[in-house]
């Protein structure tokens, strides 16, 4: 899965080079597909069955829209948020991640909300590592976010990852007494991952578009979105999705 991880990584180097003003969610699609196929990856996102099957390699979000977001003609422009999630498989593992990218300088309040988003990710990650449940690292996910003013998305919530994109356990970026009781699970060596908090600037409703697809904020106000795929290792949890290390620039993955 590591494998497939770097290619998640590199995709997003790309569109970390590409969010500027003036260039389209279609434009930086474009990219990351063409980038997938000269890697030999998989998309999993085009194609994924709906109402209307997903037509693209990843989901652009602008703004007030939280995720599943269609890549089209949309120009960014300056102080807009833009979450791009994205996934591929290689040789028949997966790979997962989200960030929600700058463009250009934003409003103080807009870096906040990006800034607690990733922190509640580095949180969770580093949470895993030290506690024996989901439950318990999700209750401190939702702490974080409510200390910071903002508020969790719960219509969408991470999940398990392997051969398939979506697997068992269902992984909320909270917790309530039913999960606790119904489907909290043990956070143990072998378990992969997808923690992918949703955080929205005021509430936490949602609502989809005509499009069949793009979910946006009730009240209009930006949302952010950041993804790791993650591994519980006899040593800790391993983030697959990111940057390569040293070791592995010195002698990549093998195949």
């Amino acid at each position: 899965m590591r494998r497939a991880g770097l290619v998640v990584w590199g995709a997003h180097q790309l569109v970390g080079a590409m969010v500027r003003p003036g260039v389209t969610t279609g434009q930086i699609d474009l990219a990351v597909e063409q980038f997938f196929i000269a890697q030999g990856a998989e998309s999993l996102f085009k194609g994924v069955p709906g109402k209307v099957p997903f037509p693209s390699v990843c989901c652009i979000s602008v703004n007030d829209e939280v995720v599943h977001g269609i890549p089209g003609p949309r120009v960014l422009r300056v102080g807009d948020v833009v979450s791009v999630d994205t996934g591929c498989s290689v040789a028949g593992w997966c790979g997962d991640s989200a960030v929600t990218y700058p463009v250009g300088q934003v409003a103080p309040d807009v870096q906040r909300l990006l800034d607690c988003t990733s922190g509640v990710l580095a949180l969770a990650i580093e949470l895993m590592g030290v506690r024996s449940r989901w439950g318990d690292v999700a209750t401190e996910m939702a702490k974080y976010v409510r200390d910071h003013g903002f508020s969790v998305v719960e219509n969408f919530v991470g999940h398990g990852i392997g051969k398939k994109m979506h697997e068992d356990p269902q992984v909320p970026n909270f917790c309530t007494p039913a999960f606790r009781r119904n489907h909290d699970f043990q956070l143990e060596p072998g378990l992969v991952i997808a923690v992918e908090p949703m955080v929205n600037m005021g509430t936490k409703k949602v609502r989809a578009l005509p499009d069949h697809w793009t979910q946006v904020t009730t009240d209009g106000l930006p949302s952010a979105h950041f993804e790791h795929t993650v591994a519980i290792t006899d040593s800790g949890p391993k983030v697959l999705t990111a940057a390569p290390t040293a070791d592995e620039l010195a002698a990549p993955v093998a195949g």
